[in-house]
């Protein structure tokens, strides 16, 4: 009978002390170390990715942002602000409930047929509206140089990126709502434009928030 108690409480102590060393181990000591490295190797990925101008966290390198002007009395889907550049359509170019103008708690995108009806007018509709709100004085999008970025969301549709194409068929109208040189913006658009990953992974890309704190950097300096 002692005996079996004697051993009962040896295994319960022996039990107790690993839930206890297990415990510091993987509960404290562990994500120290992770959170240390992190903090000291990689701060900015570990924070977030955030974007600051004026000394103040404007958003996410990672997560794409809607510039649109405010919604007017009984108007439903807001206007884009043209003064800024465009990212991808936010909703999936249709009634996507998931991700409605880059909500951040589910994200998702049309699931929809490339030969879909629907999808096929919401791309047509968009298309349109890309050269009607680019084509300035002095200069007219061709509807065979929008690119699909700029017609089609993303299989999340919080895409932070788009086409250096994209980009640059928004660079006049940029400029004339502005005030600002033709060169210069493009000069913004170059130096936001990012090559492939390791040289070979995924395409070139231009992130809009980061171009846009530039641009509203440079309105601010002006």
């Amino acid at each position: 009978m002692n005996n079996s108690v004697t051993n009962t409480a040896r295994l319960l102590w022996a039990g107790l002390r690993a839930l206890l060393v297990l415990t510091l181990v993987t509960g404290v000591i562990y994500p120290l170390v992770v959170t240390g490295i992190a903090q000291g190797l990689f701060r900015d990925q570990a924070n977030g990715s955030e974007i600051t101008s004026d000394g103040k966290v404007v958003g996410s390198s990672l997560i794409g942002q809607s510039y649109n002007l405010p919604l007017k009395k009984g108007q439903e889907t807001p206007m884009p602000d043209l003064k800024w550049f465009q990212g991808r359509p936010q909703n999936g170019l249709g009634t996507n409930s998931v991700n409605t103008r880059y909500s951040l708690i589910l994200s998702g995108a049309t699931n929809r047929s490339a030969d879909n009806e629907d999808l096929v007018d919401w791309v047509t509709a968009a298309k349109a509206a890309v050269v009607k709100d680019n084509s300035v004085n002095g200069y007219t999008v061709k509807p065979s140089e929008v690119p699909a970025d700029a017609v089609t969301s993303s299989g999340s549709g919080l895409d932070p990126d788009i086409s250096p194409q994209y980009a640059d068929i928004q660079v006049h109208r940029v400029a004339e709502k502005n005030g600002l040189p033709v060169d210069r913006v493009e000069k913004l658009v170059d130096d936001h434009t990012e090559g492939r990953t390791l040289g070979f992974m995924g395409e070139p890309r231009v992130n809009v928030l980061e171009l846009n704190t530039a641009l509203r950097e440079l309105l601010a300096k002006s």
